[in-house]
């Protein structure tokens, strides 16, 4: 058995992890690599023939899992694609979304010298790529042993982070032996709104692990105060505008359940708000069919209120016309729009129209990568470029990461630490920055467990 290390190795996006067993060739993830070095074209080159893969292995839908799918088959591979059903019905909607992004970036305009000329750039993939993914998807239960081939078994575990989100567990019979190999897709944190706790992973021999968090905690701030704080400042002591920026699969889901539970309970008095994201929408409907993967918490609301995700003055904006209505929406409001970093979707039209109003605060519930809009407002930039005009920030900017869906670091080894580190032969540390790795790796090494931060490329015989 060899594994071999394509992706995400010392970086977060692009995962991609290839298994081949006396010939079979399993592929786990095949996520877009949009690492700031890496052009978009460059997701095109596989490293192996896609016609050789035999079978996909998706442990949850996010992009940078999934993202790369469409091109692996264009390219060549014939096999099933193997998931959980809410992470197919997801991953449907989040490449789509990506084609959508794909061709509006198709055309630029690139200056050089006195003269402007429009450059085209040709998308990864098209619908049409999605639609022929989409035939291809088998979906797995939770907990029910699948047989990929008369030697390999999967077992699919949920691990939060996102709805249908699992580990991937193997069961290889080789050489008359048995051996088990997790691998962790990306792992949530406990008491997460909506999601259930990650569930603990079953004894295995190999362990490949994201490590996202290594060396960094979460903070104890208790989601539900902060949204109660910053909406009185905001749109009761004040009349003003709350924009909260949030990933539209996933964050959108959380916040919106966390509002309806403060408003439902009467913790606040009532305030409009706007869900302006046609992705949050079509994901939402994905989280409403599948409640019952939800958890205990929001099942029981659903069973006492109804729907955990529409209550009063709650409106889903339709279309772009209705957007462009908020702007001139003057009574106090919440606006939640994509995306979360600021670099794309209707948020920047939201941020163009308000980033100079006093009485506005932007609030970020998640990561802001280096370079992008929402970084910059973070760190305090006073004066910033929406639309081609630079812009004085007079608004509020406050972050919190209480919504982040990684495990920190004291659940990553918390998690390990549930298995012997003598019968745990080695973990493989993914999915992180080389600093976060450094950091899960030193804490693991001084627990007695034997580590590895593998390259790009890097093949090991297991």
């Amino acid at each position: 058995m060899n594994l071999t290390f394509w992706g995400a190795a010392q970086q977060v996006t692009g995962s991609m992890h290839l298994l081949e067993i006396e010939g079979y060739k399993i592929l786990i993830d095949c996520g877009l690599n949009y690492e700031p070095s890496v052009s978009l074209e460059d997701n095109e080159h596989f490293p192996f023939h896609p016609s050789e893969i035999d079978v996909l292995i998706l442990t949850h839908a996010h992009i940078d899992h999934s993202g790369n799918i469409p091109t692996l088959i264009r390219s060549g591979f014939q096999g099933q694609i193997l998931s959980t059903s809410p992470t197919a019905a997801l991953s449907e909607l989040l490449m789509l979304d990506s084609v959508n992004i794909f061709l509006k970036q198709e055309k630029r305009k690139v200056k050089r010298g006195k003269k402007t000329f429009t450059r085209y750039n040709k998308p990864l993939y098209l619908q049409k790529h999605v639609m022929d993914a989409v035939e291809r998807f088998v979906t797995i239960p939770f907990h029910k042993p699948f047989r990929i081939t008369g030697n390999i078994t999967l077992t699919l575990i949920p691990v939060g982070h996102l709805l249908g989100a699992a580990a991937a567990i193997l069961e290889i019979e080789e050489n008359g032996q048995t051996k088990k190999i997790a691998f962790s897709g990306d792992l949530g944190r406990k008491n997460y709104p909506i999601l259930p706790d990650p569930q603990p992973l079953p004894p295995v021999d190999y362990l490949v692990c994201e490590s996202t968090y290594g060396g960094r905690y979460h903070t104890d701030q208790d989601f539900t105060e902060v949204l109660i704080n910053t909406i009185k400042e905001t749109c009761i002591k004040t009349p003003g505008k709350l924009i909260i920026p949030a990933f539209s699969v996933g964050r959108t889901q959380a916040l919106v359940y966390s509002l309806n539970r403060i408003f439902s309970e009467g913790l606040l008095p009532p305030v409009q708000i706007f869900v302006d994201s046609p992705l949050a929408n079509y994901a939402t409907e994905v989280y409403r069919k599948y409640y019952h993967l939800l958890n205990e918490e929001a099942q029981r609301f659903y069973a006492r209120e109804g729907d955990q995700f529409s209550f009063e003055n709650l409106k889903y904006v339709e279309n772009l016309d209705e957007s462009k209505d908020i702007s001139n929406y003057y009574d106090p409001c919440i606006i939640v729009s994509s995306a979360g970093m600021l670099e794309g979707g209707r948020i920047q039209d939201h941020l163009y129209e308000n980033i100079q109003n006093f009485y506005c605060t932007i609030l970020f519930i998640g990561y802001c990568a280096k370079g992008t809009l929402g970084h910059r407002l973070l760190r305090g930039d006073s004066i910033v470029k929406i639309r081609s005009r630079e812009l004085s920030v007079f608004a509020s900017i406050k972050q919190t990461d209480c919504l982040s869906g990684h495990a920190d670091h004291h659940d990553l080894v918390n998690m390990i630490s549930a298995h012997d580190n003598q019968s745990l032969k080695k973990i493989f540390l993914v999915h992180g920055d080389l600093s976060s790795m450094q950091a899960l790796e030193a804490d693991l090494v001084g627990k007695g467990y034997q580590v590895e931060i593998p390259s790009k490329g890097d093949s090991f015989a297991l």
